[in-house]
């Protein structure tokens, strides 16, 4: 037989139902936020717990070392070339090891060539020639000499100064390394060598306007005319 349904208790108002399976019997009661379960890193802080101290500032970088000068050069090299060329030389200076002085422009051809004879210290063999663009400069070009002597194992360098449209004295008459190396630094720099066999272009065509090395020129317009009508495109694509 069915088990008869009973009748609602008297703590049950006539409105109120029992609770069903799966149903709750109630609200839940509010969770006690000091009651919650501790995170596994530890247990929480106090609400009112002081605030952690801010970490002290990052100590302060030392001051860069001051970036190294060149001292001045003493030898008896460099006595013989003012005791022969008075007034020619100028700022002789060392800086790592490496020697170097500048020469009077008009002075340089003469200088040369005693540096490569014997007395002079047999700097035969020229390894670079190059230039540096200074603008701002009155005379804005460096023109600088690589020289080395095989029999002194030894390495020289020599600046001349230029400015804007004056010419250099060649040099390719007493090292002929420097015929190739001076006209690229006509080519890139647009100094003229007086007294070189075949000044002429060696990197850029014949008919190429402008010298792209100097700090002035624009990358991004190199001979314009030139680049659309032999290459098609706009100069700096």
């Amino acid at each position: 037989m069915a088990d008869e349904p009973k009748a609602p208790s008297e703590a049950q108002g006539e409105n109120e139902r029992p609770a069903s399976a799966g149903q709750p019997a109630g609200s839940p009661a509010p969770i006690d936020e000091g009651s919650r379960a501790t995170p596994a890193g530890g247990p929480s802080p106090p609400a009112n717990a002081p605030a952690p101290a801010a970490k002290p500032p990052a100590a302060a970088k030392p001051p860069a070392k001051p970036a190294a000068k060149p001292d001045p050069w003493t030898s008896p090299l460099v006595e013989e070339l003012q005791k022969r060329f008075p007034g020619a030389i100028r700022d002789p200076l060392i800086f790592r090891n490496q020697p170097f002085l500048t020469v009077a422009k008009e002075s340089l051809v003469p200088v040369c060539e005693f540096l490569k004879s014997e007395e002079g210290g047999a700097y035969t063999f020229l390894t670079d020639e190059t230039a540096v663009d200074y603008p701002k400069r009155p005379q804005r070009f460096e023109i600088i000499y690589q020289l080395y002597s095989f029999k002194r194992n030894d390495r020289l360098r020599l600046k001349v100064l230029a400015g804007e449209g004056e010419k250099v004295p060649s040099a390719a008459a007493i090292w002929p390394a420097a015929n190739w190396l001076e006209r690229e630094v006509y080519d890139m720099f647009g100094v003229v060598y007086e007294g070189h066999p075949n000044l002429k272009r060696i990197l850029l065509p014949d008919e190429w306007t402008g010298h792209p090395l100097r700090k002035d020129s624009d990358i991004l317009r190199q001979d314009e005319a030139w680049v659309q009508a032999n290459l098609g495109i706009k100069s700096g694509q």
